[in-house]
């Protein structure tokens, strides 16, 4: 990979924050039992065989804490949208009467929260290591351009002192993020 050397620090921290963004989104599909539209606006519905986002397909509301109201805009899709929250991993059971479905979130027991738990850090580690390897790619362009003497040994030094610092500060955002997940799913 090809670039110059002035832009692989804004290269290195847009694939970072990439990242990040990609955990978050992640972390907002796991529920925590309090009712929130990402837990299933995500979700892939298959309309007339097609695989459609369900929030093109619906309105989602949070009316109450503890409850999702889905409000689909072809009354007819109620069904198939319904199979689809039932056939998901999600532990929710759809209420429907034929045109608004209401799904009441569940308290979670504590084997439950534990169990997502897990995941929340299995996923925070899948992010730490992307970061690494972020880290280690633009080391390898900074180390090339020094080689080709694009770059004097010093500017290599710098650079990779700046690289290091990035990756510091986006592990401990992975940190922060994490723990906060960790103690919605935990303390509730």
């Amino acid at each position: 990979m090809s670039m110059a050397i002035e832009d692989l620090m804004d290269y290195t921290e847009e694939h970072m924050m990439k990242t990040i963004e990609v955990m978050q989104a992640d972390f907002s599909t796991i529920r925590t039992g309090k009712a929130s539209p990402a837990l299933i606006e995500n979700m892939t519905i298959d309309y007339y065989g097609t695989p459609t986002k369900l929030r093109e397909l619906a309105g989602i509301t949070t009316p109450e804490p503890r409850l999702l109201v889905v409000q689909p805009w072809d009354p007819s899709s109620v069904q198939v949208i319904e199979k689809a929250i039932l056939t998901s991993n999600l532990g929710i059971s759809p209420v429907s009467d034929g045109r608004v479905l209401r799904l009441p979130i569940p308290e979670l027991s504590e084997e439950r929260r534990e169990l997502l738990a897990k995941q929340v850090k299995t996923r925070a580690e899948e992010s730490r290591i992307a970061i690494r390897n972020i880290r280690r790619d633009s080391n390898d362009i900074a180390k090339k351009s020094e080689k080709a003497s694009d770059i004097t040994e010093d500017d290599l030094k710098d650079m990779l002192e700046d690289i290091q610092k990035l990756t510091n500060n986006y592990i401990k955002d992975i940190d922060k993020t994490l723990h906060k997940k960790e103690d919605e799913l935990l303390n509730i």
